[in-house]
Order: structure tokens, then sequence, then C-alpha cells
């Protein structure tokens, strides 16, 4: 006589289905991802009930903060990577303009093919990229200084470079309809960036999430001469993870200057801070070793809504300030908070 068959028995079936939900929702509540999905939430339904009457879920209302988030998030997630490994890049302030006025010199003023003003900007990117990371990985100087001296030196050298081949600072471009709808067109009130960033989200989220060199990401941010000792190519990792967040900067003004049809040479600032914000936000420590695609991705929501929908509602404008630096001070306090809760898990699993 045989004994039944466990696997085969429903209500064992059902018991393991249901622990095995519960124990992927207690993981869920103790990833990055869980703080930033509350948080968006959290946003979303009080920026719903204060712009209910302002439309602020209508097509419209929808379309100001997501078209904003989409080239703000394809550059948060590789500097959200650089934190994870324990890096920051701030000069992607530089590369994004002077990625605008290249294809608008190219293209629009020694009228040459599309192809080649977008390849040059990707290049320009990469290199600046490659730069940050060779600097950084041969010498001792904090990335943050090394990429706050990029920063500077791109900036100036876009402005410069933009008085001595057009006499502006500023230029306008057209490109022709295929760039136009590829790059800068709209769907439905959504800009194309919109569908490039979502599939940059799957693509980073695999390499990040599921390929072997994600975990050599947070390998770095925990402990870089572990990793060292484990065969991982911890300077090659860091430069290819710079020269990631300087292309993805550049390819954002690639799309920029196809919507928009202008360029200019100045500075982002504006965009050094919403991308680390986002990053912040979005559960990633600021000390590394930790964090998600998907708690950017809702970090970069969270922060596009508070600074862009603000208008849609009857909350004061002069609030979204305060509302972002209470944001990334309760983003700080709960990002350790959840780290702790995973790490406690992750024991509790072992035992």
């Amino acid at each position: 006589m045989t004994e039944p068959n466990s696997n085969n028995d429903p209500v064992n079936t059902a018991s393991a289905e249901g622990s095995s939900l519960g124990s992927s929702f207690k993981a869920f509540f103790r990833s990055p991802a869980a703080g930033a999905l509350m948080g968006f939430v959290a946003v979303f339904i009080l920026f719903s009930i204060f712009g209910y009457s302002r439309n602020f879920l209508s097509v419209a209302g929808i379309t100001t903060w997501v078209n904003f988030a989409s080239l703000i998030g394809m550059i948060a997630i590789p500097v959200g990577f650089l934190m994870i490994a324990g890096e920051l890049d701030i000069s992607t302030g530089a590369v994004l303009p002077a990625a605008t006025m290249t294809v608008a010199i190219i293209c629009e003023h020694y009228q040459m093919p599309e192809v080649i003003g977008v390849a040059a900007a990707l290049a320009i990117g990469a290199l600046i990229g490659f730069i940050n990371g060779f600097i950084v990985t041969r010498t001792r100087v904090p990335s943050f200084i090394v990429t706050l001296a990029t920063l500077f030196a791109v900036a100036g050298l876009t402005l410069f470079l933009s008085i001595f081949f057009i006499n502006n600072t500023n230029s306008f471009h057209h490109p022709p309809e295929w760039a136009k709808s590829l790059f800068g067109g709209k769907v439905y009130g959504f800009n194309s960036s919109v569908f490039w960033w979502a599939g940059l989200i799957a693509a980073f989220a695999f390499f990040l999430h599921y390929s072997p060199k994600g975990s050599w990401v947070f390998a770095l941010g925990g402990d870089q001469e572990s990793a060292r000792n484990a065969g991982i190519p911890v300077a090659r990792l860091k430069i290819a993870l710079f020269m990631l967040c300087s292309t993805s900067a550049a390819f954002a003004g690639v799309l920029q200057v196809m919507t928009f049809s202008s360029a200019t040479s100045q500075a982002n600032f504006g965009l050094i801070f919403n991308t680390i914000i986002s990053v912040v936000v979005g559960g990633v420590l600021l000390t590394g070793g930790f964090g998600t695609v998907m708690g950017i991705v809702f970090g970069v929501l969270t922060l596009s809504i508070v600074t862009q929908a603000i208008g849609f509602t009857e909350i004061d404008r002069n609030l979204s300030f305060l509302i972002i630096g209470v944001m990334l001070l309760i983003a700080v306090l709960l990002n350790d908070t959840f780290r702790h809760l995973a790490t406690s898990w992750s024991g509790t699993k072992k035992k």
C-alpha cells in the first residue's frame, strides 16, 4: 500500500500557496519599493481629492506629470544604479543640454542627417561617462567631486562651443517627420518619451534584478574589497555604470530636442536635484547596496505629481517645495527601516 502523494493533496497545495503568498506579501513590504509605492499612493490620493474639480484625473492632468516623469525617470534609474553601487553622478545636468545642442547644431545648422546628430549626442554622453568613471576608479577623489567638476566643465564647454559654432546659446530644431514621430511625437497626449521610458524600465529591471551583473552592482555598494576578491571587475563595472548614466542623460536630451523643437546650452541644475530626490524617495540608500528599479519609478512619479500637477489642484503652488522637503526627509528615515526589515527577514528565512 502506497502513501498518498502530499503534492497532489489539495489541502496541502492550498496551504503551500497561501504560505507562499503570505511570504511574498511580507517580502514585498520589506523591500525598498514598498515605501515608494505607499508614498506614491498617498500623494496620488491627496492630489486626486484636492484636484478633482480641476481635472487632475483628466487626460491633460495625467499626461502633464507622466510626460515630465519620463524624461526624469530615464536618467534617475541609472543614477540609482550608481547610488546602489556607492557612487554618485551629478554631471547629468550638463550632459542633457550638451546633447540637445549637439543635435541642433549638427542637424539644423549644418543640415546633416538626423542619425548623425543623434549618434554624436549619444557618443558625447558615453565619452563624458567614461571620463567620470576613469577618474573615479584611478584616483581617490569622491565621485561627487569628480562629477561636480565635470558638470561645470561640460556646461562651460557647451556654452563656448555654442557661441563658436552658431553665435547663440539657444537653437531651434525642426526634425524630419520620422524623427519627430519616433522621438518627439504624441499618442493621446503622451510623449514618445513615455514609451521609451517604459521600455528602458523593463531593460533596467532585467539588468539589476535578473541578470548576474545586477548582483555585482549591489556587491559594489556593500563592500568593494570583498567584491574585488570575489572576482568582480570593479573598475570596469563602475566605468560602465557612469557611461550608462551619461548616455541615458544624452538620450533624454535627444528626446527633449525632438519633442520641443528647441535646444539650450544652459545647465539644468534642477534636473540634478529631481533625479537624486526621486532615487532617494524611491528607496535607494545614500550609503549604497539597497534599492530597486520599481522603487525608483514610484519615486519619479511621486516627485512629478508634486512638482507638475499641483496646478491642477487647489493646493498653493508655493507649498510644492515644502511637500518635497517633507517627503524627502520621510523617505530617508523610512529607507533605513526597510533595509533593517529586509535584513531581519533574510536572517529569519535562513534559520
